[in-house]
């Protein structure tokens, strides 16, 4: 598989996978957030703001190695 369809392909997941986690985030905030004081907020969009990255890092490898 040539590098330009793995890219095509790693976009597409990673457009698909962005917008569930999102969505989900989003939905498990409603439920433990409400009432809580800002620094549980904080802390709670700091870590879940982040820690998408660590499964996409792996597909973010795969898009630009290189054919064998």
């Amino acid at each position: 598989m040539n590098v330009r369809v793995k890219k095509l392909i790693g976009t597409v997941i990673t457009i698909i996978f962005v917008t569930i986690y999102c969505l989900l985030v989003m939905q498990l905030a409603v439920r433990i957030l409400p009432g809580s004081n800002g620094w549980i907020q904080t802390v709670f969009y700091t870590f879940f703001g982040l820690i998408w990255i660590l499964p996409l890092m792996a597909l973010i490898k795969w898009m630009h190695a290189e054919p064998r």
